[in-house]
């Protein structure tokens, strides 16, 4: 599911990423790129804004659209 279809409080790990190049490098070089778990802190109005370590990231949403996700599943 792509990152702007989460639900807030909630983790993901990265799965893919659907742009060309430069998205992925421009990602990459943020730190979010395939493998990565990221928490969800909001995706309501504007940005989606994302928590990475102990690092918040805030993220348009044409290219939350592009981040491929699946949910982290809690034991």
């Amino acid at each position: 599911m792509a990152l702007i279809f989460t639900e807030e409080g909630e983790e993901f790990e990265v799965v893919s990423i659907e742009g060309g190049v430069n998205v992925f490098k421009k990602l990459k070089e943020m730190g979010i790129y395939p493998g990565v778990k990221i928490k969800v802190i909001s995706v309501s109005n504007g940005p989606v804004i994302i928590g990475l370590g102990n690092t918040r990231i805030a993220i348009g949403r044409g290219i939350a659209s592009k981040i491929m996700v699946k949910e982290i599943e809690k034991l």
